[in-house]
Protein backbone atom coordinates (compact mmCIF):
# COMPACT_ATOMS: atom_id res chain seq x y z
CA UNK A 1 0.00 0.00 0.00
CA UNK A 2 1.05 3.39 -0.80
CA UNK A 3 0.60 6.94 0.57
CA UNK A 4 0.57 9.39 -1.72
CA UNK A 5 0.67 13.25 -0.94
CA UNK A 6 -0.04 16.06 -3.37
CA UNK A 7 1.34 19.76 -2.59
CA UNK A 8 -0.61 21.82 -4.40
CA UNK A 9 -0.41 25.89 -3.84
CA UNK A 10 -3.61 27.94 -2.68
CA UNK A 11 -2.01 31.12 -5.51
CA UNK A 12 -0.92 31.23 -8.60
CA UNK A 13 2.96 32.75 -9.27
CA UNK A 14 1.38 36.30 -8.87
CA UNK A 15 0.16 35.38 -5.68
CA UNK A 16 -3.39 35.85 -6.78
CA UNK A 17 -5.57 32.66 -5.40
CA UNK A 18 -7.57 29.90 -6.77
CA UNK A 19 -11.36 30.00 -6.91
CA UNK A 20 -12.37 27.58 -3.94
CA UNK A 21 -14.11 25.41 -6.42
CA UNK A 22 -10.66 24.53 -8.24
CA UNK A 23 -9.10 23.23 -5.43
CA UNK A 24 -12.58 21.23 -4.28
CA UNK A 25 -12.73 19.64 -8.09
CA UNK A 26 -8.78 18.32 -7.50
CA UNK A 27 -9.92 16.63 -4.09
CA UNK A 28 -13.42 15.47 -5.36
CA UNK A 29 -11.47 13.76 -8.26
CA UNK A 30 -9.19 12.16 -5.89
CA UNK A 31 -12.21 11.03 -3.59
CA UNK A 32 -13.52 9.37 -6.42
CA UNK A 33 -10.67 7.82 -7.99
CA UNK A 34 -9.49 6.29 -4.23
CA UNK A 35 -12.23 6.04 -2.15
CA UNK A 36 -11.31 8.62 -0.01
CA UNK A 37 -8.60 11.19 0.83
CA UNK A 38 -7.22 13.96 3.69
CA UNK A 39 -6.73 17.04 3.21
CA UNK A 40 -4.98 19.63 5.39
CA UNK A 41 -6.35 22.78 4.87
CA UNK A 42 -7.08 24.21 8.40
CA UNK A 43 -3.48 25.77 8.56
CA UNK A 44 -1.89 26.15 5.36
CA UNK A 45 2.08 24.91 5.03
CA UNK A 46 4.42 27.33 4.39
CA UNK A 47 6.89 26.53 1.58
CA UNK A 48 9.92 28.32 0.24
CA UNK A 49 12.44 27.09 -2.71
CA UNK A 50 15.24 29.48 -4.03
CA UNK A 51 15.05 29.58 -7.98
CA UNK A 52 17.19 31.52 -10.41
CA UNK A 53 18.64 33.07 -7.03
CA UNK A 54 15.61 34.21 -5.91
CA UNK A 55 13.31 32.99 -2.83
CA UNK A 56 9.69 31.97 -3.75
CA UNK A 57 7.24 31.07 -1.02
CA UNK A 58 4.01 29.46 -1.10
CA UNK A 59 1.01 28.52 0.95
CA UNK A 60 -0.25 24.89 0.05
CA UNK A 61 -2.27 22.39 1.18
CA UNK A 62 -1.33 18.64 1.19
CA UNK A 63 -3.87 15.88 -0.06
CA UNK A 64 -2.88 12.68 0.98
CA UNK A 65 -4.47 9.30 -0.37
CA UNK A 66 -3.47 5.43 0.17
CA UNK A 67 -3.75 3.65 -2.96
CA UNK A 68 -3.30 -0.27 -3.50
CA UNK A 69 -0.70 -0.21 -6.13
CA UNK A 70 1.07 3.00 -7.49
CA UNK A 71 0.23 4.25 -10.93
CA UNK A 72 3.61 6.04 -11.80
CA UNK A 73 1.99 6.63 -15.20
CA UNK A 74 -1.17 8.28 -14.26
CA UNK A 75 0.71 10.26 -10.96
CA UNK A 76 2.86 11.75 -13.84
CA UNK A 77 0.58 12.46 -16.12
CA UNK A 78 -1.44 13.73 -13.00
CA UNK A 79 0.77 16.09 -11.91
CA UNK A 80 1.36 17.58 -15.42
CA UNK A 81 -2.34 18.29 -15.82
CA UNK A 82 -2.42 19.95 -12.67
CA UNK A 83 0.93 22.11 -13.40
CA UNK A 84 -0.71 22.89 -16.27
CA UNK A 85 -4.53 23.81 -14.72
CA UNK A 86 -2.90 25.75 -12.06
CA UNK A 87 -0.27 27.21 -14.28
CA UNK A 88 2.95 26.33 -11.91
CA UNK A 89 6.06 25.17 -13.04
CA UNK A 90 6.12 22.19 -10.65
CA UNK A 91 3.45 20.57 -8.69
CA UNK A 92 5.21 18.19 -5.98
CA UNK A 93 3.09 14.66 -5.62
CA UNK A 94 5.31 12.23 -3.63
CA UNK A 95 4.21 8.67 -2.47
CA UNK A 96 6.03 6.43 -0.03
CA UNK A 97 5.58 2.80 0.64
CA UNK A 98 3.26 1.99 4.03
CA UNK A 99 2.32 -0.65 5.95
CA UNK A 100 -1.41 -0.28 7.03
CA UNK A 101 -1.56 -1.46 10.78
Amino acid sequence: MYLVQVLLPLADNDGNEFPEDALHGIQAELHKLFGGLTAYTRAPAKGSWTHGGAEHKDDIVVIEVMAETLDKNWWRKFRMHLEEFLHQKKVVIRAQKIIAL
